[in-house]
């Protein structure tokens, strides 16, 4: 990791200030395992103090943030893009450090952060409702209103992004928001709280409470005086965050795993589609929701197709972030052991482990890697095509036609992305169709990321959706307002 670390506050942010705790947490690096930092552990009177301060911004009691007009946030939110940019070294540092993710990536997460910024301070003064033709002596329109309070919750795989694609886009819309950082991952999103703050933020507008989730993460889950939560993480959590918005009926956006097909045809591009695939689930050591990590290949080109893919994964090396390879550690020893345990059960049920990548040599001997696996001869349901792995393991599934392409695609409880690979435009539409999905990636995968293009998943994928305008629609309430008139 760098020498010298800008590190953020080891405080919660409320109302607009920085505040201490009664404890704190200490903060590992996923490349070797030892102390990093220490971060703030909320607890249930801090997430109320910071509500508190929410609901007071949001009505006028404290600051500015009540008065300010679209133009204004939209002004601000563009200015902060620009302030992001300012940073983008020091935040990519932290990023790396705090996740282990490769350097090119953390750059690239901060700059999408800054993109999602521009993008809702570009919208935020075109979210408008519309007037709707009914009787003659009537005058009907709808409004677009902020929530309030919102809630987030967001996770530790992509801390800036996810910052950007849930505060940029509640802000724009005039929410307040409290948001609950991830405890094993958070030092960049502590420090954009930070250049929040000190870039003019209204105080309250934005509130930090880092901390457990099974306290802090528990609290804002089922706090009464919140009227919109986002959580995004796994299905089992976000069962126990909807059950608890349930309890005071407060509308959830859930953003949960995947278990995301790319299907591979033997008119396929080939050139293009395998450096795809490898990338797909590599990006993130495979910590990544929307990861590509089912292939499903036509019988005819299979044989091909997977030693052209071992030779791929043999070369693939990890190593801490600094070191940029393709791939980082995992977060933490307990994700790693979970996903050790599920390929030691996979070996044992005999599934063959095709390809491995390499552990580079300077790689720090107590950090949580865990290298890429190319996984063939897989039983029918058998777990590791069933669930989320999260981890850079590729599960391979061979298909005789279309139709037995769409139904191994729709094969899993799983519905969040999906890529298909061919040359033929009709086979193109009816599997985008038929997909079970909520984004389907034609002849690319993931398209660069886009800020722009709503986000979301079907089944224990989650529902609702984040980013573009669809996402910033979903920070609203519509209003209906009818006028008599002679």
């Amino acid at each position: 990791m760098p020498d010298a670390l800008t590190l953020p506050p080891q405080q919660a942010l409320v109302a607009g200030e920085w505040v201490n705790t009664t404890t704190t947490l200490q903060v590992e690096a996923p490349a070797s395992g030892e102390p990093l930092t220490r971060i703030a552990r909320c607890q249930v009177d801090d997430v109320e103090a910071a509500v508190q301060a929410a609901r007071r911004a949001f009505s006028g009691q404290l600051g500015e943030w009540a008065r300010w007009s679209a133009r204004q946030r939209s002004e601000w939110l563009l200015r902060f893009a620009n302030i992001i940019e300012a940073n983008h070294e020091q935040l990519a540092q932290l990023e790396c450090a705090d996740t282990g993710k490769p350097m090119t990536q953390a750059r690239g997460d901060i700059g999408a952060c800054a993109r999602y910024f521009r993008f809702y301070g570009g919208a935020a003064d075109k979210l408008h409702g519309e007037t709707i033709p009914f009787e003659t002596d009537f005058a009907v329109m709808t409004l677009r209103e902020p929530y309030g309070v919102c809630g987030q919750i967001i996770p530790w795989n992509y801390p800036s992004q996810i910052f950007g694609r849930c505060v940029a886009a509640a802000l724009a819309a005039g929410n307040t928001v409290v948001l609950k950082p991830a405890e094993d991952a958070c030092l960049s999103v502590l420090r954009l709280a930070q250049l929040a703050v000190e870039h003019g933020l209204p105080a309250g507008a934005l509130n930090v409470v880092p901390g457990l989730g099974t306290e802090a993460g528990v609290a804002l889950a089922a706090h009464p005086n919140i009227d919109h939560l986002s959580f995004t993480g796994s299905p089992e959590t976000g069962t126990r965050v909807a059950q608890a918005a349930a309890q005071h009926h407060v509308p959830v956006t859930l953003e949960l795993g995947g278990k995301s097909p790319q299907l591979v045809f033997a008119d396929a591009d080939l050139d293009a589609a395998l450096p795809a695939v490898v990338r797909g689930i590599i990006q993130n050591a495979g910590q990544t929701c929307s990861a590509g990590s089912r292939l499903l290949v036509q019988r005819e080109i299979a044989e091909s197709v997977v030693a052209n893919l071992c030779e791929r994964f043999s070369a693939l090396r990890c190593d801490a972030g600094e070191a940029d390879a393709d791939c980082g550690p995992l977060i933490n020893a307990p994700q790693k052991a979970k996903l050790e345990a599920r390929l030691a059960a996979a070996e044992t049920d005999g599934i063959c482990v095709a390809a491995k990548g390499q552990l580079a040599a300077s790689a720090p001997s107590g950090g949580h890697f865990v290298v890429p696996q190319l996984l063939t001869d897989i039983p029918e349901r058998h777990e590791v095509l069933q669930e989320e792995l999260f981890g850079p393991v590729l599960v391979v599934q061979v298909f005789e036609d279309e139709a037995e392409a769409l139904a191994l695609a729709n094969a899993t409880d799983f519905g969040l992305c999906a890529g298909i690979w061919t040359r033929d435009g009709g086979r193109q539409l009816r599997l985008a169709k038929g997909i079970r999905s909520g984004q389907v990636f034609i002849n690319n995968y993931g398209a660069a990321g886009g800020v722009e293009l709503p986000f979301g998943g079907v089944g224990r994928s989650g529902h609702g959706r984040e980013k573009g305008f669809e996402g910033l629609r979903s920070y609203t309430r519509i209003k209906t307002v009818a006028i008599k008139h002679d």
